[in-house]
């Protein structure tokens, strides 16, 4: 885990945020037992109660358990209902964002799907010989030449 805070969220948050991540990269799997808080206190220097606040918040989404005396593990289909989670969210709260920026720029499938590839009739090098610059033909005065004594 990362071990820098940001001041936009709460820490226990942050904390919960990266146990997530951390689910559903395939880090911790089910069955797997977290990090103690009294570990994660004093690693990341923050207090036990805001650990056992970002725990709890995952005890609370199903995603953890509770075992007295042996510490929390990770619940089995806690990973299957992240993604469903997550999907959800990504679709109602960054989709529709991504979509009109898409529409905005006016970008086809293809595009997308090739990445950062520009496709060839909207390359930057066509557009520069499309548009050649201004060459004054030897002998034409220029905005900012001055006339010599022999062209007088």
């Amino acid at each position: 885990m990362d071990r820098e805070w940001n001041d936009s969220q709460p820490i226990y948050r942050q904390l919960r945020d990266r146990v997530v991540a951390m689910i559903l990269d395939g880090v911790l799997k089910e069955g797997d037992p977290l990090p103690s808080v009294r570990t994660v206190a004093a690693e990341y220097r923050v207090n036990p109660l805001t650990v056992l606040k970002g725990y709890q918040q995952l005890v609370d989404d199903g995603l953890v358990e509770t075992r007295r005396g042996l510490g929390m593990f990770i619940n089995a289909g806690a990973r299957d209902l992240l993604l469903r989670g997550e999907r959800q969210k990504f679709l109602l709260e960054d989709w529709p964002r991504i979509q009109e920026t898409i529409q905005r720029l006016g970008l086809k499938a293809e595009e997308l799907l090739n990445g950062a590839k520009p496709s060839p009739d909207t390359s930057p090098s066509k557009a520069q010989e499309s548009n050649p610059p201004e060459s004054n033909p030897p002998g034409s005065k220029t905005a900012g030449s001055k006339t010599t004594k022999e062209e007088r």
